[in-house]
């Protein structure tokens, strides 16, 4: 049932059975269930491979189950609304996926998920975990969003979250990723704000003064302090990492208009005083000094966990 949303990195060819392309004849290996559909990429980018290769994020609880990684995902208010929001028998591909939570948390009723990403070592845990769990709606690809192994125009919702803002270009990254949903399908991108992410900017100086000994106020850290691998995990991946960018709303807002993609809203909204709604309504209005001063205020609501917000856009 994944078949149709693989393709060929180098010609977007069809693949067959033995992950070798009908159209160049390339062959790809596929260790581990994990298919490879990479090709060479830039140094910068295989840093970024290599860095998440010593810590996989964010990793799995001893003992984890899929009822406890669905319960823990459902604190959240934007996942339970994005569950909400997709269709039961959507495809969707999650860019970034790391270990695979969202992607394994997706996976109900009849949806076909692709968990995408450049990790080898993270794509492994969430194989295992699925397997573990029992979950045969996903399949994980090793693949480079720049010159991705995923057929255009293949998916209903594009899901790329905390991984744009770790690319040389995200603009650039941004336009490669669009193609891949279909006309009318939905894309959802999370990135570090350039407002919200101050606080966690902050922590970072007092991290780097210490040997990153003592990290003040991080209430994930806290949380994680009889887990040490997932720990380090977080701290490698909010205090350590090699390539990293901020961005602002309207920013975003330019992006999506030079890749024709209709803006819908961002999560949390924009607009002051607005509860959260259905995740794919636009929003009533959108008023850019009330954009800014929402995103100051974001300093307080999101800071605290570095500051990620989330922009939704329906691909014309």
């Amino acid at each position: 049932m994944f078949e149709d949303l693989l393709a060929c990195p180098a010609c977007q060819g069809a693949l067959d059975p033995e992950w070798v392309c009908k159209g160049c004849g390339a062959h790809y290996e596929a260790a581990d269930g994990i298919p490879d559909l990479r090709l060479q990429g830039e140094a910068r980018i295989d840093a970024v491979r290599q860095f998440y290769g010593h810590a996989p994020f964010p990793g799995y609880r001893p003992r984890d189950s899929l009822e406890a990684l669905r319960a823990r995902a459902e604190r959240s208010e934007f996942a339970r609304l994005l569950d909400g929001a997709i269709a039961s028998d959507a495809r969707i591909l999650e860019i970034g996926c790391g270990t695979g939570q969202m992607s394994l948390y997706l996976a109900r009723a009849e949806r076909v998920v692709i968990g995408a990403d450049l990790t080898r070592a993270s794509l492994q845990l969430g194989a295992a975990a699925a397997k573990r769990f029992g979950v045969d709606g996903v399949q994980f690809v090793e693949t480079d969003l720049h010159q991705p192994g995923l057929r255009a125009g293949a998916f209903d919702v594009v899901y790329a979250s905390g991984v744009l803002h770790h690319t040389p270009d995200p603009r650039r990254a941004f336009s490669c990723l669009v193609p891949l949903v279909r006309p009318g399908g939905m894309i959802i991108l999370g990135l570090y704000n350039s407002f919200a992410r101050i606080p966690l900017q902050l922590r970072r100086i007092v991290a780097r003064l210490s040997g990153f000994r003592w990290i003040p106020f991080d209430p994930v850290l806290r949380d994680r302090k009889s887990e040490p691998a997932r720990r380090e995990a977080w701290v490698r991946d909010q205090y350590r990492h090699p390539e990293e960018h901020c961005h602002t709303v309207a920013q975003v807002r330019d992006w999506f208009a030079q890749n024709d993609v209709e803006y819908v809203r961002t999560y949390p909204s924009v607009l002051i005083g607005e509860e959260s709604g259905a995740l794919f309504a636009s929003d009533a209005d959108y008023w850019p000094l009330e954009s800014w001063l929402s995103q100051i205020g974001w300093m307080a609501s999101l800071g605290y966990e570095g500051g990620l917000f989330i922009t939704i856009g329906r691909r014309l």
